[in-house]
Parts: C-alpha cells; sequence; structure tokens
C-alpha cells in the first residue's frame, strides 16, 4: 500500500489532514488519466451533456429575449392607445376655437343668417376633417332597409306603395370609419 502513495503524490493520501483538492490539483489529475481510459460511451454522455448545456443556455437566452420583446411590445402598446387620438384632437382644436368665437358673436349679434352661415361653415370644416380621417356617413334615406347597416326604431305606414320596407326617415346618422362598421343608423321604415 505504501507503494501506491509513493507512486502518485497527487492524489490524496489517507490520513492527510482531510485536505481538499484545489481546482488545479483536480484538473492535474484528470489529464494525467490517458484517453485509453475513458470509455467511449462516457465520452458521449459527457458530450451530450455539454451540448444541453448549451441548449439549455440558449433557451434561456431567447425566453429572456422573448420576454423583454413582450414587455417593450406592452409598452409601446400603451404608449399607442394613451396618444392615438392625438392627430384627431389636434385637428379639432381650431374647429374648438371657430366655434367659440361663433357662439361669441352670436351673443351680439342680431343678424340670425350670419350665425347661421357661420355654424354651417364649422359644420363643413368638421365634416371634410372627419373624413380625411377615414369616416364616412351612410346615406340611408330614401334606401332599401338594410339590417346591416341600419336600426330600425319604428315602422310606420308607408306614404307611397313603392316606400314599403324602404327607409322613410333617418333619426340618427350611421357611419363607416375606414369601411368598418362603427355606429348603426337610426331609422324609422316604411310598413
Amino acid at each position: 500500500m505504501e507503494e501506491n502513495k509513493d507512486q502518485n503524490p497527487e492524489l490524496p493520501q489517507e490520513g492527510a489532514d482531510d485536505e481538499t483538492l484545489s481546482h488545479e490539483d483536480t484538473q492535474k489529475v484528470f489529464d494525467e488519466i490517458s484517453d485509453s481510459t475513458i470509455d467511449p460511451r462516457d465520452e458521449e454522455i459527457i458530450s451530450l451533456k455539454k451540448q444541453l448545456d448549451e441548449y439549455k443556455d440558449k433557451h434561456l437566452r431567447l425566453y429572456a429575449d422573448f420576454d423583454n420583446f413582450k414587455k417593450r411590445n406592452a409598452k409601446e402598446r400603451l404608449e399607442l392607445i394613451l396618444t392615438a387620438g392625438k392627430d384627431v384632437i389636434m385637428e379639432l382644436l381650431p374647429i374648438i376655437d371657430d366655434f367659440e368665437r361663433a357662439l361669441k358673436s352670436a351673443e351680439t349679434t342680431k343678424d340670425v343668417e350670419a350665425v347661421k352661415e357661420g355654424m354651417n361653415l364649422i359644420y363643413q370644416k368638421l365634416v371634410r376633417n372627419m373624413e380625411a380621417k377615414g369616416l364616412k356617413a351612410i346615406e340611408a334615406k330614401g334606401k332599401d332597409f338594410n339590417v346591416e347597416q341600419h336600426e330600425a326604431i319604428t315602422e310606420i305606414p308607408a306614404p307611397t306603395p313603392d316606400m314599403v320596407g324602404k327607409v322613410i326617415d333617418e333619426v340618427e346618422k350611421g357611419y363607416y370609419l375606414n369601411d368598418k362598421l362603427i355606429r348603426f343608423a337610426k331609422v324609422v321604415v316604411g310598413k
């Protein structure tokens, strides 16, 4: 037994103050073991473990990247929602200003026609701005009743036989926004 201890001084010896090998000492021991003593299956296992560690690392990095992407996307979506109407509101501000001026003018003027003309101009400006943003009114009066565009409030006797099933009056306009229905037209239908 004494001969074995003397042959490999790098190996821990029995009765040696229970010291553990340092990393460098451990590496030296592994280096001294010849490749012929390692079973080829062990090499394959070691190789597969290295691959597994690499895949785990790639997975964790990919997961972290995806998590960061989700957080960034949620933040951008929230910012978009909060500022989505900003451009529309910015274009409505001059119209509000026009309304304020018209109301101030209506207090002092006695010319009703001038007030009507001013209100009509403001209305036209508002309609043009909304159309530029993709808003389109549904033309309903005199058209056939269409459940995909109209909401019947009531039915009344048709004034003429050709008005049966058609829209006689429009209580509230319906609108499309970029070819998507956003509000049904509330109508009166002839029966």
